[in-house]
């Protein structure tokens, strides 16, 4: 099958990939470019897996304050290069991050930031809570690892559905955008205030 050099360029358009790598998914799916896009995505998203070990030094603080003026956010995007640092994709990353921190509010980057001693504590909370409902022991175990997984889903920020589409992860957000530039990016940290309100 002949892959034309216009489709080639509506499929780079819309993913960010590189030309060869368009054309090969092109024709590895027969010319059907929704699955192309598929293809590129599943690829991306390995070639992303394989740049978790580098160092992303680069980067910038994303901010964002509600037009209220009552609620605001900072967040530290990294990235490799200051190159993909100063691209509009990865500014928009950083404004779009700080804006749905200053609404979802999360209390931490990952579930591995949350201190030892919060987790026991919720997990404390919920085996009151299953005893309090009479659960049987045997599944009184599953039911604390539900709760306490929906617990991180809930408060940490890459597990936390996207603000803007809640179909889509945070993290499935910072993946896409490092697909499209070809580095590592990585919340290093945020902050979120809210008149009135302290840690």
């Amino acid at each position: 099958m002949t892959i034309s050099a216009k489709d080639v360029k509506v499929l780079r358009d819309r993913t960010g990939a590189g030309m060869m790598d368009c054309k090969r998914a092109l024709q590895e799916t027969g010319g059907d470019r929704e699955e192309a896009v598929d293809y590129l995505r599943a690829k991306g998203s390995a070639k992303a897996a394989k740049r978790a070990e580098k160092t992303a030094n680069e980067g910038t603080i994303g901010h964002y304050i509600h037009f209220d003026g009552r609620t605001a956010a900072l967040v530290e995007v990294n990235c490799e290069t200051d190159f993909v640092a100063n691209t509009d994709g990865f500014r928009q990353l950083a404004k779009d991050l700080a804006m749905h921190i200053a609404s979802a509010a999360p209390t931490a980057v990952s579930h591995e930031d949350i201190p030892a001693e919060i987790i026991d504590r919720e997990r404390r909370i919920y085996e009151e809570q299953v005893r309090e409902e009479g659960k049987p022991e045997e599944i009184a175990g599953r039911i604390i690892e539900g709760k306490l997984k929906k617990w991180f889903k809930e408060s940490t920020l890459l597990a936390q559905p996207f603000v803007k589409n809640p179909d889509q992860s945070i993290e499935d957000l910072i993946t896409e955008v490092s697909v499209k530039t070809g580095e590592k990016i990585e919340v290093a940290r945020f902050v979120r205030f809210r008149l009135g309100e302290s840690d």
